[in-house]
């Protein structure tokens, strides 16, 4: 096993709580001295079915918990943890263990009280000053991990500093946090510097894949991109990149959506051809195989002038829906496509006036919940793939959401409060405040708790 120069593994005895220094403890032993302590790891380990490996649960990006108990009552923070850095992706659970990843490049492993069983620090994350634009400062680890069960490895790719920044895909052994394999994903036609990982990571087909956009404000020459590695790490990185001039990001926060057979869905932002120039499959939902090749793709008939208005469908994740795919993104309208034929250009089966739409969604039976910038939405597709909205939540309730213990839980980002709603009304049923969080924070779903990344770690809320 080779480290990634600077790794410090520091093994913590005592329980991280929300009054503790999480830099004091990380120097409590020297960096490269992976001495971790395993005995509680074992007992954390809990029953698969409480597991959350990824983004919104599965690769399928469905946000439900089928192990959850009924909510009861107003939910309650059960703990508030502190870390060393802002938390932006979702954290994740496997084999009851809890991993939640930092915009200073760490890596904690947490019991299901939230007692701290190790962090790995993987290097200096890239400070503001070394970009040209983006919102994040400094960034590190923002794409939400992903667990691997063939490998027993839970996969980050953490952006460092450097003269370009620099992008890896880190293998680190839940167990321990010790580092099995790590590597580049840097990879050419692109401005280095301009390209952010912000989506989450999947497993299909053997590899791990890292989508790839760009930086708030949009500079540089970045281009959509979807990069694949061996869970083993053998061999090198294959890619899929978006047949743009520039931007087309990849970069809405579930990621990659994946099928029963595979086959990956990937949400795509504004390209840099308008209204009069070739179509360069921007603005769009293309379908990819696990040798990273376009195999189907969707852009609606406006996609030039939506280009040029930047009201682009990259901003939220597809929903796979039965035999549908549901999409909505910037422009207020959401699309219904047939998922074993996604239609090209125009191609869809219903469109219909909706909302502008950031984030991922959470899916269950027949109905998709839609994160709305003005309010959560439950959407019924029916048999023949047409929409009717069921409900519209309060309009400050706009996170992603996820289900579980019959509720939709959903955030204020704005005001940082966690709500559960009932699913057949999208009234509130109880809420709690969980501190600032970032505009698209999601919850994980673990047993009776909803984890929430916040700005400042993350909080573990009771539901029952």
């Amino acid at each position: 096993m080779r480290l990634l120069p600077g790794i410090g593994i520091a093994a913590l005895l005592v329980a991280c709580t929300s009054t503790a220094s999480p830099s004091a403890q990380s120097s409590a032993q020297p960096a490269g001295a992976p001495a971790v302590s395993t005995a509680s790891v074992g007992n954390a380990a809990g029953a698969a079915s409480t597991d959350w490996r990824t983004y919104h649960g599965n690769v399928a990006r469905t946000g439900v918990s089928t192990s959850m108990p009924a909510a009861v009552g107003n939910p309650t923070i059960a703990k508030a943890v502190t870390l060393d850095g802002a938390v932006y992706a979702s954290p994740i659970v496997a084999k009851g263990i809890t991993i939640v990843a930092t915009e200073h490049d760490s890596v904690y492993a947490f019991d299901s009280a939230g007692n701290q069983l190790w962090v790995a620090h993987l290097g200096t994350a890239s400070p503001a000053a070394e970009r040209p634009c983006g919102n994040i400062d400094p960034l590190g680890i923002t794409g939400t991990p992903v667990y691997d069960t063939s490998s027993g490895l839970v996969f980050v790719a953490p952006e460092y500093s450097g003269s370009p920044p620099r992008h890896e895909l880190v293998g680190l052994i839940l167990a321990t946090g010790a580092v099995k394999w790590h590597t580049s994903i840097d990879l050419p036609g692109v401005d280095q510097v301009a390209m952010q990982e912000r989506g989450a990571l999947t497993v299909a087909g053997g590899s791990v894949w890292v989508p790839f956009g760009g930086l708030a404000g949009d500079c540089g020459n970045y281009k959509g991109r979807v990069v694949g590695m061996a869970v083993n790490g053998a061999g090198s990185p294959i890619s899929y990149t978006v047949p743009t001039t520039r931007e087309a990001g990849i970069w809405t926060p579930p990621g990659p959506t994946v099928d029963s057979t595979g086959r990956m869905y990937v949400a795509v932002g504004n390209g840099a051809s308008g209204v009069g120039d070739p179509y360069d499959f921007s603005d769009s939902v293309l379908a990819l195989n696990t040798s990273a090749q376009l195999v189907d793709s969707f852009s609606p008939t406006t996609w030039a002038s939506d280009n040029a208005a930047d009201k682009d469908l990259g901003s939220q994740g597809p929903a796979i829906v039965g035999q549908w795919i549901f999409q909505a993104g910037k422009s207020g309208t959401a699309y219904v496509l047939r998922r074993s034929a996604l239609g090209g250009i125009g191609g869809e089966v219903s469109q219909a006036p909706l909302c502008a739409s950031f984030g991922g969604t959470a899916v269950q039976n027949s109905i998709v919940y839609v994160p709305c910038t003005d309010g959560l939405r439950a959407v019924k597709i029916d048999s023949t793939g047409h929409m009717k909205v069921l409900w519209h939540a309060a309009s400050t309730i706009t996170g992603s959401p996820v289900i579980g213990g019959g509720r939709i839980w959903s955030l204020d980002t704005h005001a940082g409060v966690l709500y559960g709603l009932d699913p057949k009304t999208g009234a509130s049923l109880g809420s709690v405040s969980v501190g600032a969080v970032s505009r698209f924070a999601t919850p994980a779903l673990s047993g009776k708790y909803a984890l929430v990344p916040t700005l400042g770690g993350y909080s573990i809320v009771a539901t029952s």
